[in-house]
């Protein structure tokens, strides 16, 4: 699996769920189809119209927050800022994006596409995680220039190897040895190992 499965297989889901932040901080999600992707480029693009608060909430600079789910229960989440596609791009994007979803014209028939606006994530974190395997797998990737963040949780020097977390984790990601370690590809995230840790030794990797 590498970002460009990724954004591929955000092509071929029925739905994505977007999040973003209004003017008053409040969280709005919607179901936002993906309309085009680039994979190779690590590009991701959606429309929406330019009455809608999503467009005004698209334009404070904020990150979008896009969750998708395939029918093999993979999650993908991508974490990005969209940017409006520039205007001497934006109808040749719109008549593309529309002859390729045949459906948007049912909904927005003859010119009246053109009160849509084209937006594409080009910089972004993106999170695969799979829950159809045993154990789970995940793992992140960027695109463009964003930095990968943290996440999960790690072991310090103060394990004992009492074995405790070996005992308890879901998906038996914890290697036995001193310390112990985490397979953070196979990691729920759950925090049961640290909750059980008698020293402490087992600490949430903060995000950036």
């Amino acid at each position: 699996m590498n970002a460009q499965t990724c954004i591929r297989k955000l092509r071929y889901v029925c739905s994505t769920s977007m999040g973003t932040v209004d003017a008053h901080g409040n969280p709005q999600v919607r179901i936002i189809n993906i309309m085009h992707v680039e994979p190779e480029k690590g590009e991701i693009y959606f429309v929406t119209a330019r009455g809608k608060n999503f467009y005004r909430e698209l334009q404070n600079g904020k990150e979008v927050a896009i969750t998708a789910l395939t029918r093999y229960q993979e999650m993908i989440r991508v974490n990005g800022i969209p940017e409006r596609v520039p205007d001497t791009r934006q109808k040749k994007w719109l008549d593309r994006i529309f002859e390729e979803n045949q459906i948007m014209n049912n909904v927005y028939p003859g010119n009246s596409r053109y009160v849509l606006e084209v937006f594409c994530v080009k910089k972004a974190v993106i999170e695969y995680f799979n829950l159809s395997v045993h154990p789970i797998f995940r793992e992140r990737y960027t695109i463009g220039e964003e930095a990968k963040r943290g996440g999960g949780f790690m072991v310090t020097e103060a394990c004992i190897g009492c074995g405790k977390c070996l005992q308890v984790c879901p998906q038996g990601c914890i290697l036995e040895k001193i310390p112990v370690e985490i397979k953070g590809e196979n990691c729920l995230h759950c925090g049961l190992c640290s909750e059980v840790c008698p020293v402490q030794a087992i600490k949430r990797i903060e995000e950036e």
